[in-house]
């Protein structure tokens, strides 16, 4: 706690700090809602299963339209980034070296979660349990890795994009609508599903995008800018999904002809108006208010953990079931009915209690962040550090690196959840992704090698 006060009483005046409060609702929201939707049951052979209530309760999807708030995560990013690489450069960096301690910053926590998650999916296989469950418990536990794709393609991104923002402004974010509508269109003429992938870059980086405008002022707090953001971005979501072909539910549901969220839809990207338009008009109120001490502290508190709360929230939910199942206590009542929602609150508590147990553990991953430095192996020649840290080297392996992450994210995420995979996760992308960790730290440790080799010696006396 006194660590925490710390770092609230730091705080610079100039510092945004509704970004900050936005990506501690965001998350807290994400987790939220998560938890609320997963419904628990048994198939027909006795194995456990688990879906969205959301094919069940069409009622509730008007309701993803407060809980859909992924778009402000990817605004707020774009702000923080712009931001520090702004400052970043300030201080004499490039960005390659700005690239590296945020993809650190993302990368080693969600390392350990895939770590964690391999090591368990193959020690449970060596004792004899069903390898189609063991991928589908870790293909669930790793959900959030959907986002975290998209989300390190857009940092990687960012020097270039916030170059084009400076140069070109609002046109670029028009530009990626206008790709997002094409891959709608693609969707809706049955095309090849390739056509619209691109959505899933396109979409969240025309957000990312606004967040620059956000940042350098173009997207300003006043309310003749927040009110038609706001009520212009409503008024197209509901003409999107009420007279349109658009589903009502911001959140995938299973059996819709298209989602609106992965990949990002026009819908979405109305809705995430709208969002920005309520933003932009509460700001300067939510402002003032983290002006007090221990609604700042809180909030502090929450960013300090946020990637461990948000990586690690439905591996809370596999060991809560787990542990209810494991002594014959797991309620499984039908979907909306009264003993379904009396049973929300202690499963919501019990669930909180085994994610601060998570982040209790891992959480100081990424509370050190990037601020620890990346070693160089002993066994390695320092002539292979001065070849990494060459600066024709340098930008291109990093760029590598970020890529074969995004590869090995992603092809976790694309794989069937009841392919059999001996590490729970599939072998190629498991590779792909500690490859391309490795190859960054690698590249981050090399400088410091070379500084260390060619330090003078210690003379005593």
């Amino acid at each position: 706690m006194r660590r925490l006060r710390q770092l609230a009483e730091q705080t610079p005046p100039s510092r945004e700090r509704v970004v900050d409060l936005l990506r501690a609702l965001a998350i807290t929201a994400v987790v939220l809602g998560h938890w609320l939707v997963i419904v628990i049951g048994y198939a027909p052979d006795g194995r456990l299963t688990g879906h969205s209530a959301l094919q069940d309760l069409p009622w509730a999807r008007p309701v993803t339209w407060v809980v859909q708030v992924l778009p402000l995560f990817f605004l707020v990013g774009g702000y923080a980034n712009a931001a520090s690489l702004t400052s970043h450069r300030e201080r004499g960096g490039d960005a390659v070296d700005w690239l590296l301690e945020r993809a650190a910053r993302l990368l080693r926590p969600t390392a350990v979660l895939l770590v964690v998650l391999a090591a368990a999916a193959f020690g449970a296989r060596l004792l004899g349990a069903d390898p189609v469950q063991t991928r589908t418990a870790v293909w669930f536990a790793s959900i959030p890795l959907w986002f975290l794709s998209p989300y390190l393609g857009a940092v990687l991104l960012t020097p270039l994009m916030y170059r084009l923002h400076r140069r070109f402004g609002f046109a670029v974010p028009l530009l990626l609508v206008g790709l997002v509508a094409l891959g709608d269109l693609a969707r809706f003429r049955h095309a090849p599903d390739m056509l619209a992938a691109g959505n899933l870059l396109f979409g969240w980086l025309a957000i990312h995008q606004l967040g620059f405008a956000w940042r350098d002022g173009r997207l300003p707090a006043r309310r003749a800018v927040a009110l038609p953001l706001l009520f212009g971005g409503l008024t197209a979501a509901l003409l999107a999904t009420v007279v349109g072909p658009y589903p009502v539910s911001m959140i995938n549901v299973p059996g819709e002809r298209v989602h609106n969220m992965s990949p990002p839809s026009l819908a979405l990207l109305a809705l995430a108006t709208a969002q920005i338009g309520l933003v932009l008009l509460l700001r300067d109120r939510a402002e003032r208010g983290l002006r007090r001490p221990r609604p700042w502290q809180v909030v502090v508190a929450v960013n300090a953990v946020v990637l461990t709360i948000f990586l690690w929230h439905i591996s809370a939910v596999l060991l809560v079931v787990g542990a209810l199942w494991s002594v014959d206590l797991l309620p499984t009542p039908p979907v909306g009915s009264a003993a379904w929602l009396l049973w929300r609150l202690p499963w919501l508590l019990a669930l909180s209690v085994a994610l601060a147990l998570l982040v209790a553990v891992f959480g100081r991953v990424e509370l050190r962040g990037s601020r620890r430095p990346s070693r160089w192996p002993r066994w390695l020649p320092r002539r292979i550090a001065a070849l990494l840290a060459h600066r024709s080297v340098r930008p291109v392996l990093t760029v590598v690196g970020v890529a074969l992450a995004v590869l090995g994210l992603a092809g976790n995420n694309l794989a069937p959840k009841t392919a059999p995979a001996l590490f729970g996760v599939p072998t190629t992308a498991l590779v792909a992704f500690l490859l391309g960790m490795t190859i960054l730290e690698m590249v981050r440790a090399a400088p410091s090698a070379i500084r260390a080799e060619e330090r003078p010696p210690d003379r005593a006396g």
